[in-house]
């Protein structure tokens, strides 16, 4: 029998806790001119850091990966980032990237393809993304699925233990 994967729920608050954490751990690795977020995981973490550290120029670069929820297909550039934000520094120096989470690293990949002196920081990194990445809050294993609040509703949910024994 194969292992189940791990579920990691996350919550509003605890969402909110560890965007604001993040804004802490940038803090002293601005200032920034700019942030460009990953749609869509990034767009709520990027408005949370952006507040907190009092950046008003928020771009979005849309990349598709996850095609059918949780199988990551070839990935797709629907939209690029602005002139604007792109002509403000050599390379993105000064450009802080933000997205909710890096699990295989590909979709930082194409972006840090774009920007390659950007700061590119998640809420969330897995193994294969850190390399990718240059801040992040917390790590969790390779075979964890991140159910962001967006994502979920009220339910019941397994006890560890009882979903072990399938």
């Amino acid at each position: 029998m194969a292992p189940q994967p791990k579920a990691f729920p996350v919550s509003w608050d605890q969402f909110h806790r560890d965007a604001r954490a993040l804004a802490w751990r940038l803090a002293s690795a601005g200032p920034f001119k700019a942030i460009v977020c990953i749609t869509r995981g990034g767009l709520v973490p990027a408005a949370i850091v952006a507040r907190e550290l009092d950046i008003r120029l928020i771009e979005t670069v849309c990349i598709a990966s996850y095609h059918d929820y949780k199988n990551q297909g070839e990935l797709a550039v629907l939209k690029g980032i602005a002139a604007a934000v792109t002509d403000l520094a050599d390379d993105g120096e000064g450009i802080l990237v933000i997205d909710d989470l890096t699990d295989s690293g590909k979709t930082a990949q194409v972006v840090r393809g774009m920007l390659p002196r950007a700061h590119f920081a998640t809420i969330y990194a897995k193994p294969a993304g850190r390399p990718v990445i240059d801040t992040f809050v917390t790590e969790v294993s390779q075979d964890t699925w991140i159910y962001f609040p967006w994502d979920m509703g009220l339910a019941y949910q397994e006890p560890v233990a009882a979903a072990a024994k399938g």
